[in-house]
C-alpha cells in the first residue's frame, strides 16, 4: 500500500518549527502535526494556526522546550496544551489524551502514549489526521482522508456519543459542513437534530462565537436554511427565522464585493424587533449590540455617503445592504471631517454657546447635502450659515 504524506507548504518552514519538533522528539516518532495544520494543507488551503500532539506528558514538554531554549506558555496544563514559542513561531503543543469523564460541556482527561486513543478523542474523521514532522507520513485511523476527498463531515464514532461529550459539536458539525461540506452525513445529521435541545446547557458565550464563525463560512446560507429546517436554533435562538433575507443579504453582499460579515448577517436572520435580545443573549460586544440594533434602521435621506457620516462606514454598510440599497459610492471612501469648527464661527460673530452648535449642524446638513466640497466651498457655507443666524438675531 502506497505510504501517503503531507504535501510541500509554506507553513512547514516556518522560522523555529523544526527546532521545536527536534525539541518534543520528532525524530523518534514523539511528535506529529494535527487537527487544522493537516486538514487544510490537504485541501490546498492557507493555514493559520499550527498544532503539534506529542506523546511526552506536559511537565517533560516544558523541561523539553526549555532546554531547547524555546519559550514555553503553560496556556492549559490540566488539559496537557502548553503555547511554545520558537522564533517567534507560535505552536500549540499537546499531550495525547483519552476521556475520563464528560457531560457535555467540560472534559476530564488522562494523559496517554497512544495516538489511536488520542485520535478517538475528537470530534470528526477530517480533524484526526496527524503528519509525521520529519518524514511527512500521514496517519488516520477513522478514514478521514476519505471523508476529506468527498469533502464529508462525518463524526467519529457513534455520533450520539460525540454530542453527549461536548454538545456544542451540533454547531460545529454545522460549521464544518459550511466551510468543506457537500452533502451532509445523514448520521451525522440525524444525531445533531434529535440533540438540538443539548445546546440549551452550553454558555451563550460558546453558542455566540460557534454561530459567527458558522455565519460567515463559505457554504453559511444553505447550511443556516438545513439548521432552520431541522430546527436547531429552535433551542437556543428561535428568532432565527429569515433564510431569504440572508440570501438576499448574502447575494448583496457578493454583488457589491463586500466581505461576508457575522453580524449584519445575523441581523438578517432575525426579526428587528428581537435586535437587543438576542445582542444580549449572545453576549456580543457594546459594538455589536449597536450594530445589530441598528442594522434594519433604513438607508436614510442623505445618500450612502452621507449614512456613513453620520453612522460610520460599517453601520452604514449594514443598513444599506439589508435595505438593498446601492454601496457603490462607499467603496474606497471613508467619511471625511469637516472643514470648520466651532472657533470659526465663534470669529464670525456667533455668540458661544447652544448658537455655535446649532450652526454647525446647519452647516454640516449643507455640506453633506453637496457631497462633502473642499474646506473653500465650506467656508462659504459657514458665510452664508451665520449671516443667515446673525440676520436673524438682529431682526428679533
Amino acid at each position: 500500500m502506497e505510504r501517503l504524506t503531507l504535501p510541500p507548504a509554506s507553513w512547514r518552514t516556518r522560522p523555529g518549527l523544526d527546532a521545536l519538533a527536534t525539541a518534543l522528539g520528532a525524530e523518534e516518532g514523539a511528535a506529529r502535526y494535527v487537527g487544522g495544520a493537516v486538514r487544510d494543507t490537504l485541501l490546498g488551503l492557507p493555514v493559520a494556526d499550527i498544532d503539534i500532539a506529542t506523546a511526552h506528558p506536559p511537565q517533560q514538554v516544558i523541561t523539553r522546550l526549555a532546554s531547547a531554549g524555546i519559550k514555553a506558555i503553560p496556556t492549559g496544563l490540566a488539559h496537557g496544551t502548553i503555547t511554545a514559542v520558537s522564533a517567534g513561531t507560535v505552536v500549540e503543543v499537546t499531550t495525547l489524551r483519552r476521556d475520563v469523564a464528560t457531560d457535555g460541556r467540560h472534559a476530564q482527561v488522562a494523559f496517554t502514549d497512544d495516538w489511536q486513543e488520542d485520535a478517538a478523542r475528537r470530534d470528526f474523521t477530517m480533524n484526526a489526521l496527524y503528519a509525521d514532522p520529519v518524514s511527512g507520513t500521514l496517519f488516520d485511523w477513522f478514514g478521514g482522508l476519505d471523508d476529506l476527498a468527498a469533502r464529508r463531515v462525518r463524526f467519529i464514532g457513534d455520533p450520539y456519543r460525540r454530542i453527549a461529550e461536548d454538545h456544542l459539536r451540533i454547531l460545529r458539525f454545522f460549521r464544518f459542513h459550511a466551510r468543506f461540506g457537500d452533502t451532509p452525513d445523514s448520521a451525522g445529521l440525524d444525531a445533531c437534530t434529535d440533540r438540538a435541545n443539548d445546546l440549551m446547557a452550553l454558555s451563550r458565550e460558546r453558542i455566540s462565537a460557534e454561530l459567527l464563525k458558522l455565519l460567515v463560512a463559505k457554504g453559511a446560507v444553505p447550511v443556516v436554511a438545513l439548521m432552520v429546517e431541522r430546527g436547531i436554533f429552535r433551542p437556543v435562538l428561535p428568532e432565527i427565522v429569515d433564510v431569504p433575507a440572508l440570501t438576499a443579504l448574502a447575494e448583496a453582499e457578493a454583488a457589491a464585493g463586500v466581505a461576508p460579515d457575522a453580524i449584519r448577517r445575523l441581523a438578517a436572520l432575525i426579526p428587528p424587533a428581537t435586535a437587543e435580545a438576542v445582542g444580549a443573549r449572545l453576549r456580543l460586544s457594546n459594538a455589536d449590540r449597536k450594530r445589530l440594533i441598528a442594522a434594519h434602521d433604513g438607508p436614510g435621506s442623505e445618500g450612502a455617503r452621507g449614512l456613513a457620516y453620520r453612522v460610520g462606514r460599517e453601520i452604514a454598510l449594514d443598513r444599506l445592504l439589508l435595505a438593498g440599497a446601492d454601496v457603490k459610492e462607499l467603496q474606497d471612501w471613508s467619511p471625511p471631517r469637516l472643514p470648520v469648527g466651532g472657533g470659526d464661527l465663534v470669529t464670525r460673530g456667533i455668540a458661544r454657546g447652544p448658537e455655535v452648535a446649532r450652526a454647525l449642524r446647519e452647516i454640516e446638513t449643507r455640506w453633506i447635502a453637496e457631497g462633502f466640497p473642499d474646506a473653500s466651498r465650506t467656508a462659504q457655507i459657514a458665510d452664508m450659515v451665520t449671516g443667515q443666524l446673525l440676520g436673524a438675531d438682529s431682526n428679533s
